[in-house]
């Protein structure tokens, strides 16, 4: 980018200087000899690179992205920050989705994400439903298109669905009239974009397709500071002429802002497959966590000094060591049974069987924390109000895809407890509507989701820590919520049913400090309560 602005400034320069300075005739013996000089002397454009039509040059990249989700809008929010000369769209058949995202009330919420949008939008980043349209006029393709989990058919249950990304394929095939690189931005199973590659060639029309895998790493409460600052960006391609040049396009996109250490390129396959192997690693960490967790209740000891003494370890580190009621979010869960389906395909069993059991413990763990609550009061919660504070699945965010708060929910609901239900970021509706549907159902758009979910009486939600801890039997705390440290417990004791109960499902307060309180308190990992100590052992 450097280089191409100091070869425009180079030929402005001399612009200008002709202009002011009109060149002298020469005599005519030295003009011959100037003219046959000039025969053998490369030209100004042939020494800078440039072509002598600038109009070409000045002609602005055009991106488009399929998909206006968690993926699609921050990471196009930013690109359109850090490049100015790009052009970028973000495109999505939901009319609500993106009105909201034309609006000042953003359909995700994302810690610095609102300032990126509006410093950009209208001006090189835009929201539309003209799909067509913008894929039509785009130059680079980023498609970021759900792939949920199938629910029937071969590999239900496991294996991902790829219906949008073909469905999304075909339509760039069918309104494409120019050559276009199309990015994969959705975790997709490996050798997906071989499969689309046919796709696009096969209805081709004589357009040249290049198809890029550029995976996101992006943690969701911190993804505006991932996307400025990212440990790397991965770009797959083919190993062609082509897939290099193409690989290079995205590159040259991403070094406005991005080092060129941090940009890591490979083949298709490995990008691909990458993705999947991260997010496999993540949670297994916590699943190995998890796991110790419940052998520190029975032992006696403190999870929270175990984790710290093993990440001091230069070769383990600290991080997503961190005990919990079990991991959630849209991909770890999907991601390890993708990777699972993989295995048995390729006939591993063996391998499979290693990865299914990172899901078996995180299960495992959230119906220990069931079990921890009803065993604790009385071996029944029928008819009790329980407080559940924090929905989402993770601090800073309202994403509540695969939130562990669902099941311990579900799980306590099946003993006929009443749900008073408090979380800063997810609504009512998106509350309900994640209690009454079925497994896999959240990862479809929103239009073939149930649209009036059926309301779950037995649950009120709330908008106020206090209001869903009055006259409550016991605190579930699901989401680690920094305003969850601060509470005026106190406060909350002295409008709780006695005894009074704190199921810390995220260690995030001070077990000690409520115990002087009156709180019989339960965190997850730590040295048990005496009255806890009484119950019978959970299995």
């Amino acid at each position: 980018m450097v280089k191409f602005e100091t070869k425009l400034l180079a030929v402005s320069l001399l612009e200008e200087y002709a202009f002011d300075h009109p060149r002298p005739r020469l005599p005519p013996s030295m003009s011959a000899q100037f003219k046959a000089h000039k025969k053998h002397k490369p030209s100004f454009y042939a020494l800078t690179g440039l072509n002598p039509d600038l109009q070409e040059h000045k002609k602005m990249v055009k991106i488009c992205c399929i998909g206006a989700g968690y993926v699609g809008g921050p990471t196009m929010a930013v690109i359109a920050l850090k490049c100015p000369d790009v052009q970028v769209a973000v495109v999505d058949i939901s009319v609500p989705r993106i009105t909201a995202w034309n609006s000042d009330q953003l359909p995700i919420y994302e810690p610095g994400l609102d300032e990126v949008v509006k410093q950009c939008r209208g001006k090189n980043l835009f929201f539309s439903t003209d799909v067509e349209k913008h894929v039509c006029e785009a130059d680079i393709v980023f498609v970021s298109v759900n792939t949920p989990t199938k629910t029937r058919g071969l590999g239900a249950g496991k294996a991902a669905d790829l219906t949008y990304w073909e469905s999304a394929a075909r339509m760039i095939a069918d309104v494409s009239k120019s050559d276009k690189i199309v990015v994969e931005k959705s975790t997709v199973p490996v050798k997906t974009a071989e499969a689309i590659e046919k796709i696009l060639t096969h209805n081709s029309k004589g357009i040249n397709f290049q198809i890029l895998s550029n995976p996101e790493f992006l943690a969701e409460g911190t993804a505006i500071q991932d996307l400025f600052k990212p440990d790397r960006v991965l770009i797959g391609g083919r190993e062609t002429p082509g897939g290099q040049k193409a690989i290079q396009t995205l590159k040259d996109v991403y070094a406005h802002w991005v080092p060129e250490e941090n940009i890591i390129t490979t083949n298709l396959w490995s990008a691909e497959l990458s993705k999947l192997a991260a997010n496999a690693f993540l949670a297994q960490r916590i699943s190995s966590v998890n796991a110790m967790s419940a052998l520190c209740e029975a032992t006696g000891a403190n999870v929270s000094q175990v984790a710290y003494a093993v990440g001091k370890d230069t070769r383990i580190g600290p991080k997503f060591l961190n005990a919990s009621v079990g991991f959630g979010g849209s991909c770890f869960q999907k991601d390890i049974l993708n990777l699972v389906y993989i295995c048995e395909c390729n006939g591993l069993p063996e391998v499979a069987e290693y990865w299914k059991q990172v899901i078996k413990i995180n299960d495992y763990q959230k119906t220990r924390f069931v079990n921890r609550v009803v065993a604790s009061m009385f071996n029944t919660v029928s008819n009790k109000k329980i407080a559940i504070l924090g929905f989402a699945f993770k601090k800073d965010t309202g994403d509540t895809r695969e939130t562990p708060a669902i099941d311990v929910c579900k799980g306590l609901l099946g003993d006929k407890a009443m749900l008073s239900i408090y979380d800063p970021q997810v609504t009512e509706d998106q509350i309900q509507r994640d209690l009454s549907m079925k497994k896999f159902d959240w990862d479809h758009p929103l239009h073939l989701q149930p649209m009036s979910p059926t309301t779950v009486k037995q649950v009120g939600v709330v908008w106020d820590a206090y209001e869903a801890t009055k006259d409550a039997h016991g605190i579930c705390i699901l989401t680690e919520w920094d305003e969850f440290k601060n509470l005026d417990f106190q406060r909350i004791y002295n409008n709780m049913q006695k005894p009074a109960f704190v199921f810390d499902g995220r260690n995030v307060v001070d077990s000690e400090k409520l115990r002087q309180i009156g709180f019989i308190v339960y965190s997850i990992g730590k040295p048990l309560d005496a009255w806890l100590k009484d119950m019978p052992a959970l299995v």
